[in-house]
């Protein structure tokens, strides 16, 4: 699974790219948190069966977000966005609005899963598969199956994470490990937000 790290220079990658002349520390630190803020899940885990990947990894939040984002700032100066930080403030929340999406929330899709709809509907998806051109098969691809996938939920779904290994009490010696990078893919991730950002600030000055 991506870890947090990873998720955050993906938003990095967001921030540089998008905030556009709005770029300073305090913009992309806001892009940062709303990226991390699926990850916050993992310690409701704790509390409430299947919790991690389902309560703040649901794509009802940034539905949800965009569609109270879109309703304030179309009310040109009545909104309430606008009257407290300006364009600026509008510009910073779509951004974090991308970040909280495609940094904190897709990439977790594109590995092991998600309950995408939840609370609308308990199942968790999983977007993961091959798009290959093959002279015998013609175009092949294996990421629409959800035949191949069993019905995963809340109540039989559990993500292990270094603060909750697996369901139920653990004992007091259980290994408990934090994910930094788990692949050579999520390295070069990492090492391209970072340089990205890095690059921004230099530029910025």
């Amino acid at each position: 699974m991506p870890s947090t790290v990873v998720h955050l220079a993906i938003g990095g990658l967001i921030a540089a790219a998008l905030l556009g002349d709005e770029f300073d520390r305090r913009a992309v630190a806001v892009v940062l948190a709303a990226t991390a803020v699926p990850d916050l899940d993992t310690f409701a885990g704790l509390v409430l069966q299947g919790a991690h990947r389902a309560l703040l990894h649901t794509l009802v939040l940034p539905a949800v977000g965009g569609v109270v984002l879109a309703y304030d700032t179309r009310r040109g100066p009545a909104s309430r966005l606008r009257r407290r930080w300006g364009s600026r403030g509008v510009r910073v929340a779509w951004v974090a609005l991308a970040a909280l999406l495609v940094g904190g929330i897709l990439p977790d899709l594109m590995t092991n899963g998600v309950n995408a709809f939840y609370p609308l509907y308990d199942r968790f998806f999983t977007v993961n598969g091959e798009l290959l051109l093959s002279n015998q098969r013609g175009v092949v691809q294996t990421f629409v199956d959800l035949s191949a996938d069993p019905e995963r939920t809340t109540g039989n779904t559990h993500y292990w994470t270094g603060v909750d290994p697996s369901p139920g009490a653990e004992p007091a010696n259980v290994e408990r490990i934090f994910p930094v990078v788990r692949s050579g893919f999520q390295l070069l991730v990492i090492l391209l937000g970072s340089f990205t950002l890095g690059a921004r600030f230099v530029d910025e000055r």
